[in-house]
């Protein structure tokens, strides 16, 4: 009688922990906003060629078990960017780009010498090609076929600074320069981009901009901050993830490029407070500082106010897929711009109710899960002869 009560209660706490997690599992599933109004719209393109998005059996972000919040997920992404395993075992080919003012951004490429397309990468703010989840995407790429390039800006990922001017995510023209520079090199060559947090935001502005005149093909933009105001707030409130992760991450990253470049960035005309500058605690003390008297600003309020990528969303002529989860603390949801998105043909969201800014960590051994969706999108929008006409 006791084996058969324990088989019974076994039998139960099974059912209930598999319907228990058939039922967490159903939570995780990817939401697509987008209109189908007209073929071949972004939103139509997911739907045949990325299952991983679409498909009601495998459109699943279940996150890592130990990873189940945003501020988990963003807190191991930043813990992993020096990691270096299988997936993110790369070397690049670097190029140097100088641009009008003197300055130089550097080209890391990867499989430059293979045939297929062609997708440039752009990291968030102080980020570079050597962080963990752009070495991953950027060999997930290369095994698709793809030829890859991290453009690193101005003195990040060992780049010299050879001008004063320094990166911001309001100004497209290095992005610009660079993309028209490899479109030279390879003009039958269809060119992708992804970006990712400052550089998404710095991406959309390009893609808005350039409307039916842009040189890429299709892109994709993961943890995209449209609404620079909001998202500033969010950055500089007290919180555990602010103060202990992600303030001094980035701002640690932006001194040691100060550091290594004082006397140049000192040479400025601007003549920035540079004791004021070495001693900064916050990323707002820095835009404040440096980046808002680039653009003419009074304080870095002025300058993420005007900021916003929001409204470039109307404007965008290519395929375009934006990637954000509901627990992003850098990124909330309602600062998404889904009306605009789904009156768009070209624009479409792929929003996920787990994992937080640039985290997206699934399974068991944390993988990153955007890396399909990406590459599934982008080698379809590239077999495509030219762009579609919506």
């Amino acid at each position: 009688m006791t084996y058969e009560l324990s088989l019974v209660s076994a039998a139960i706490a099974g059912t209930a922990l598999y319907c228990g997690l058939k039922r967490y599992k159903s939570k995780c599933l990817v939401k697509i906003y987008g209109t189908e109004t007209s073929y071949p719209s972004t939103r139509a393109l997911l739907n045949e060629y990325c299952p991983s998005l679409t498909s009601p059996t495998l459109a699943f972000m279940v996150p890592t078990p130990y990873l189940p919040t945003g501020i988990l997920q963003t807190s191991f992404c930043s813990l992993q960017t020096l990691k270096r395993d299988t997936p993110s075992d790369i070397a690049y080919e670097r190029e140097l780009l100088t641009t009008p003012d003197q300055g130089t951004l550097s080209l890391d490429w990867y499989a430059k010498h293979a045939q297929g397309p062609i997708s440039i990468i752009m990291a968030g703010i102080g980020g570079s090609s050597y962080e963990y989840h752009i070495r991953c995407l950027v060999k997930a790429l290369g095994t698709a076929g793809l030829r890859v390039v991290v453009m690193n800006h101005r003195g990040l990922g060992r780049t010299p600074l050879t001008s004063p001017k320094l990166y911001n995510a309001q100004d497209t023209s290095d992005f610009t320069q660079s993309l028209h520079h490899i479109r030279d090199a390879y003009p039958e060559v269809p060119i992708v981009g992804v970006a990712f947090s400052m550089g998404a935001m710095l991406l959309t502005k390009y893609v808005g901009e350039t409307g039916s005149s842009s040189l890429l093909s299709a892109a994709v933009a993961v943890s995209c901050p449209f609404d620079m105001l909001l998202t500033g707030r969010q950055l500089d409130r007290d919180s555990f993830l602010n103060n202990n992760v992600f303030q001094p991450l980035v701002v640690a990253s932006q001194l040691r490029v100060v550091k290594r470049n004082y006397d140049m960035i000192k040479s400025d005309p601007l003549n920035y407070d540079m004791e004021a500058l070495l001693n900064a605690k916050r990323i707002s003390e820095i835009d404040s500082l440096v980046t808002a008297r680039t653009q003419g600003y009074k304080d870095c309020w002025e300058l993420y106010a005007a900021g916003s990528t929001t409204d470039y969303v109307d404007d965008i002529r290519t395929p375009f897929l934006v990637i954000n989860a509901m627990d992003d603390n850098v990124v909330p949801p309602h600062s998404l711009p889904i009306d605009k998105i789904e009156s768009n043909p070209y624009t479409a969201l792929a929003l996920v109710k787990h994992g937080g800014h640039l985290g997206f960590f699934t399974g068991l051994k944390p993988r990153i899960w955007y890396l399909t969706p990406v590459v599934e999108f982008l080698t379809a929008a590239t077999r495509q002869e030219s762009k579609p006409k919506l």
